[in-house]
Formats: C-alpha cells, structure tokens, sequence
C-alpha cells in the first residue's frame, strides 16, 4: 500500500537530523491563512466529495495533518498534529513564523489584510502560496502582492538554489497534480482554473525577497504540493509518483525558511 514507498522519502541530509535551527522547532504549528474569493460556484467556492468547499480550505486540514506527521519522522521539526486556522488580521499572526495559503486563483484581500500581511513579512514571517494554476491566477496573485510589497518583483528560484538542496537534493521542480487528474497526466484541466489559462504545463517556485535577499513569499505556481500531502494514502501509484515528490519539496521548504 502507500506506506512502502516510505522509504524512498527516507535520505534526508544530516541537516535534517541536528541542525543549528534559529527557531524552537519543538512546537511547530502548521497555520492555514483564511481568505475571501470573489465570484460564485467553481469560483470562490466548490462542491467537492459531497460538500461545498471555500478555496482557502482546500486539502485543510489533511493535508497539513499529514505533513506534519511526515516532518516529526524526517526532520528535527516537532509539527503539531492539530494546524492552526488564521485570519492576516488576527492579532497573534506573529506568532506563527510560516503561514501557507492555498488555492488563490480568485483570492481578494481587503485594505486591513493587505496592510497586515506587509507588517508580517516586514517583520520576519514567511509566506507560501500553493495551488493555483495559469496566467490569470498568477496575474491575480501577483495584482495582490504589488499592494502588500509595493515595488517588490517576484524571481523565478533557479534549480540551483539553496531551498532545492537544503534536505533532499531536488533535480527539478515537481509537478503535482491534484489527485483526482493524476491518471491523465501531470497537468490539471484548464476548465478548473480561472480564464484565461494560458500554459500550465511549467511547474516553478516563485519568490518575493526583502531588501537584504531574504526570501519573503514563495509561490509554487502550476502544481498542487498540498494534494501530494492529503492524497498520500489514496493508493501506491499516487503516493510513488506524487506524494513523494510533493514531501520532498514541502521538507526542504520548511526547513530552508525555519532556518534563514
């Protein structure tokens, strides 16, 4: 079943196993940032799997709940088994070093989130943005981070960069489709994702970098890794050609942003 290609996870550098972590990493809480969409049906929200699904939710909390699981058995990160759920205007955002956000392909930030999420990356935090697909999403994404960072440009991080390396050597940028396409191929169909699509057939890691070149915002743009992480359990062929990957990615991520 999905657990016997546990081991192909299982070669994580030393790094892994004692580092000199600048943060306490005994209680880390995976938190998921609630937002607001605009649009209706298939757009701020969906029907999926016999409910209705706002986009701020997708893959939560299974998706954190089993990640964390993975990083108490991989990594000197302790995770908590219960992730967090918060607002950009809740007032101990800063107590949460990593913040993800999935799904933003129809995301709008009010003046209030906007200028919250400035003061949280100002001051140290770290962002991930997962899970949306094509021009249109990433022109969405990018309108709301011109606000949030006036005069910031994103950067495509080169196979090169420290966050491929820091526990498990990645060779290239996975590209992780939701569970439910796998079968057809490593893309998702254009018909999910906010017109116009464009091409969706190049994964990347893209970043927003502080003034001193601390990363700031990742986004991985035209793959799921969060779908990686809850589908894991959804039969062997998923979790050999996907799962795996999307661990490998999500471990080096937390490790690289804990760490600098």
């Amino acid at each position: 079943m999905a657990w016997l290609g546990l081991g192909a996870l299982a070669a994580p550098t030393a790094l892994a196993q004692a580092s000199p972590f600048e943060y306490d990493l005994t209680n880390f809480i995976p938190t998921r940032i609630e937002y607001h969409s605009i649009g209706g049906q298939f757009e701020a929200y969906y029907y999926y799997d016999g409910r209705y699904w706002e986009r701020w939710e997708t893959d939560f909390p299974q998706a954190e709940q089993n990640f964390g699981k993975r990083l108490r058995e991989l990594t000197a990160v302790v995770a908590s088994r219960a992730p967090a759920r918060r607002r950009l205007t809740d007032p101990d955002l800063g107590d949460s070093p990593f913040i993800f956000m999935s799904d933003v392909g129809y995301m709008r930030l009010s003046e209030a989130e906007i200028e919250a999420l400035r003061n949280y990356l100002h001051n140290g935090g770290f962002l991930w943005v997962d899970d949306f697909w094509g021009d249109a999403e990433w022109r969405s994404l990018e309108a709301a981070m011109e606000e949030v960072l006036p005069g910031k440009r994103w950067t495509a991080l080169p196979i090169e960069h420290p966050i491929f390396h820091t526990v498990f050597d990645i060779e290239e940028m996975p590209q992780i489709p939701a569970r439910d396409f796998a079968r057809w191929g490593t893309t998702e169909p254009p018909s999910q994702h906010r017109y116009p699509q464009g091409s969706m057939t190049t994964p990347s890691i893209r970043a927003y970098k502080d003034d001193d070149g601390r990363l700031m915002v990742i986004a991985t743009h035209n793959t799921d890794i969060a779908d990686g992480w809850e589908r894991e359990s959804y039969g062997e062929f998923y979790f050999e050609n996907f799962s795996t990957k999307a661990y490998r990615v999500g471990i080096n991520v937390i490790v690289y942003a804990l760490t600098h």
